[in-house]
């Protein structure tokens, strides 16, 4: 989603100043003598070193490697080879909820207040220019939005829960946004031509179904797959996401929400569809940020990257 760049962001800029008060906790800075830096010299090496055995081992750092080889020829709707996206999908269904550090009973995973719509959390774990890995987390009841990702392929690995997923492919040859016209049977008589008309493009219904981990990675490509998705949890659950390229507005790769609005309610001069498929397409309309929604960064608690 496009919230996981300013997330990460805010996040980066708080791990720097924790840093800096740990490095020089108090007063000024004192200059070590030539046994003191030798002793903190190997003290370092050989923690790099036991970091760097930890990290080979780990899952995570497994997912961090295949991904570095399956994105970097990749760009802004280059899809990745289909050996090298079935690597990737493997090593994303092996991956546990402990591979990552959470279980079900995290305070993430609580519902909040009654009546509101649940905060998400987003632990960030790596973005570069090529890709990027984080895990949502939703409380019971949360929703992630129906949104898109321009350009992008993207693999979700629902790691523990029951989440309904709701996804659309626009339709080929309905190119660009057109004004609808809402049918008369949805408004009151004679008031039609009163109503703002909205712009509205076509898109076909993909999923639209629940899932329950552990079941497999599910694949988005930028034209097929279910592009624009929505995410709505029906119990505790987490995602693990891994987007290529990730979001970047000043690229152009802006995360845009949607109305979903059923067929019958509109109707579009030149477009048609076979009465037994309506049911399986709906006309989508450009919204801002829903205001109800909050996505709360959180430090990854999982095992750490080496970014070699």
């Amino acid at each position: 989603m496009g919230i996981e760049t300013s997330v990460a962001n805010r996040k980066k800029k708080e791990l720097a100043t924790m840093e800096m008060e740990r490095n020089n906790p108090g007063g000024p800075t004192q200059v070590p003598g030539p046994k003191t830096n030798r002793a903190k010299g190997k003290k370092s090496r050989r923690r790099q070193q036991q970091q760097k055995l930890v990290a080979a081992a780990s899952p995570v750092q497994k997912l961090y490697d295949i991904c570095k080889q399956v994105f970097a020829p990749c760009g802004p709707g280059i899809v990745p080879a289909p050996d090298s996206i079935e690597k990737l999908k493997a090593v994303l269904d092996d991956i546990k909820p402990a591979d990552v550090g959470l279980n079900p009973q995290m305070p993430y995973f609580r519902t909040s207040v009654p009546g509101r719509k649940p905060s998400i959390r987003y632990l960030h774990i790596y973005e570069c220019e090529k890709f990027s890995m984080g895990i949502f987390c939703l409380p019971p009841s949360g929703v992630l939005p129906l949104h898109n990702h321009p350009g992008m392929t993207v693999f979700s690995k629902l790691l523990f829960g029951t989440m309904h997923i709701k996804s659309y492919d626009w339709v080929v040859d309905s190119s660009s946004k057109t004004p609808g016209v809402a049918s008369s049977s949805k408004v009151e008589e004679g008031k039609q031509e009163e109503m703002k008309q909205p712009e509205v493009r076509l898109a076909k219904l993909k999923v639209n179904a629940e899932f329950t981990a552990p079941c497999n990675t599910s694949i988005l490509y930028p034209a097929d797959g279910g592009n624009m998705h929505c995410f709505t949890a029906v119990t505790a659950c987490a995602v693990l996401d891994v987007l290529g390229p990730p979001y970047s507005d000043p690229d152009g790769r802006h995360c845009q929400y949607y109305f979903d609005h059923p067929f019958a309610n509109f109707s579009v001069d030149g477009v048609s569809v076979p009465e037994e498929e309506r049911e399986g397409h709906a006309w989508l309309q450009d919204r801002e940020k829903p205001e109800d929604l909050t996505v709360v960064g959180e430090l990854y608690g999982g095992p750490q990257i080496v970014d070699r």
